[in-house]
């Protein structure tokens, strides 16, 4: 279901007492603004969020108004999502939101009461970048592109089929996606696995665009992670069987230092870890297909790009 919270947001910029309103909109739709919060941002009734709300509802917001002029935003989902469905083989129900964020994450996954949700946060994707409301300025072009990366994590949580170990965390935690416990309680080699397969489930599902764009890197950081790719599957090696945050923040977390991405003397791009899971998915997407791949657990997803690779099995 596409549920387009954007009207509401550009209401409360309208109210005379917009913290007032601001405080309505998210307690109208709490279970899904504060999973957002706390996976993305920070603890929605911390001291610090009342700082973010106040950035958020004073913005400039001259540029997502020509997005929204320009845009039909539901139109340019439709076909997505009816792809994405068909495709991803959906079997469980899951919400795609179009919503303004406070500047965190451009988009994500989240789990709510066991039902999937895709967020996008178009403040990212006005095509003008945007300080005052940390926008990225991304194409709107791309929004198709991570409703699809989203919905595959969907799949891979909650899914009947799927044997992550992400449903399992999700499922022993009353059916919610905590990301902080995810990434220190899953092994690195799921984690990006999960990364790699959403890649390759957006490139299934929407086509046409460079391979950089899919990951979310510049073409140069494209480039330079192809020609590492050997050095990269060697150094990780120790740690794909490992759970740490540090691990989670290192290769697949953007924004880090120099200093937390040194793997094996070298400082490794920022969020190389979905490069590598993409690598390690390729052989089973490719025997199998995208909706078998997604379901698949993270051991079976290793043997068979060992297998690929010519290693020979335990």
């Amino acid at each position: 279901m596409l549920i387009n919270l954007v009207p509401e947001f550009l209401a409360v910029l309208k109210a005379r007492d917009r913290r007032a309103a601001y405080q309505h909109y998210l307690d109208a739709h709490r279970s899904v603004l504060t999973a957002y919060w706390h996976n993305y941002v920070l603890d929605p009734d911390s001291p610090q969020s009342e700082e973010v709300i106040e950035r958020t509802i004073t913005a400039d917001r001259t540029d997502l108004m020509a997005l929204l002029e320009s845009v039909d935003l539901t139109a340019l989902l439709e076909d997505t999502l009816a792809r994405a469905e068909d495709i991803l083989e959906i079997d469980r129900p899951s919400d795609t939101y179009l919503m303004v964020g406070v500047g965190a994450a451009n988009a994500g996954e989240l789990v709510v009461h066991g039902r999937g949700v895709a967020f996008v946060a178009v403040e990212h994707f006005t095509g003008s970048v945007n300080p005052g409301a940390f926008g990225m300025g991304l194409d709107p072009r791309l929004i198709p592109l991570w409703v699809a990366h989203e919905l595959a994590h969907t799949v891979r949580y909650t899914s009947p089929e799927s044997l992550s170990n992400l449903k399992k965390l999700i499922e022993g935690s009353g059916g919610h996606y905590d990301v902080w416990q995810a990434g220190s309680r899953i092994a690195l080699d799921e984690l990006m696995l999960n990364e790699g397969l959403a890649v390759h489930a957006s490139q299934a599902v929407v086509t046409g665009f460079d391979p950089a764009e899919y990951f979310g890197y510049a073409r140069r950081q494209y480039h330079r992670l192809r020609e590492l790719e050997a050095f990269l599957r060697r150094s990780s090696e120790p740690d794909l069987d490992r759970a740490a945050l540090g691990l989670r923040l290192r290769y697949l977390t953007g924004g880090m230092s120099p200093a937390s991405r040194l793997v094996g003397g070298r400082v490794i791009p920022e969020r190389a870890g979905y490069y590598l899971g993409y690598r390690m998915a390729a052989a089973m997407v490719s025997e199998r297909g995208i909706a078998h791949a997604l379901r698949a657990s993270s051991k079976q997803l290793r043997q068979a790009d060992e297998v690929a690779r010519g290693i020979r099995m335990a």
